[in-house]
């Protein structure tokens, strides 16, 4: 009942025998290939065959619930691609060339959502010693030079 919603997503099947519940796939998308690439080079189990299970699963309620009205991209889909961008993204304590940082920081600020993950953690920290504010005789940060400064790098620092 879902089979051309399945191939419009890149899942090939057939059923090599008529009243079986046997399902043969011949074509993933690549999306599933590269997380399985990934699980196989941390020394972690083959994932593909659930992910095609609860894709296939997904699609059959959605005909269920909607009579096969389509939506947006699967969740199965978006939960392969979240863990994909996790995976490859920069982790703490990684060293940056001033040029890559850069360009992280210009790339995040086209973003929606730039201080969050695909799965919706912290992408980024505040790094600032903020241990002094605790001693009354040091004085406290100066936020609107700070911003000037920010302002004057932002201006000629490049």
């Amino acid at each position: 009942c879902c089979y051309k919603n399945l191939v419009d997503l890149g899942l090939e099947l057939s059923f090599p025998e008529r009243n079986s519940s046997l399902i043969l796939v011949r074509k993933v998308p690549m999306c599933f290939m590269e997380r399985e690439a990934n699980e196989l080079r941390r020394k972690r189990q083959p994932i593909t065959k659930s992910i095609v299970e609860e894709l296939i699963q997904e699609q059959i309620e959605l005909v269920q619930t909607t009579g096969g009205a389509r939506g947006t991209l699967p969740l199965t889909f978006l939960k392969v691609l979240a863990s994909q961008a996790c995976h490859g993204a920069i982790k703490f304590n990684e060293h940056l060339t001033l040029e890559e940082s850069c360009g992280l920081i210009e790339a995040l600020s086209s973003c929606k959502l730039p201080f969050q993950c695909a799965h919706g953690r912290p992408s980024m920290l505040p790094l600032a010693d903020i241990d002094h504010l605790q001693q009354e005789e040091q004085p406290k940060p100066n936020l609107a030079r700070l911003r000037k400064m920010v302002r004057a790098w932002q201006l000629f620092g490049k």
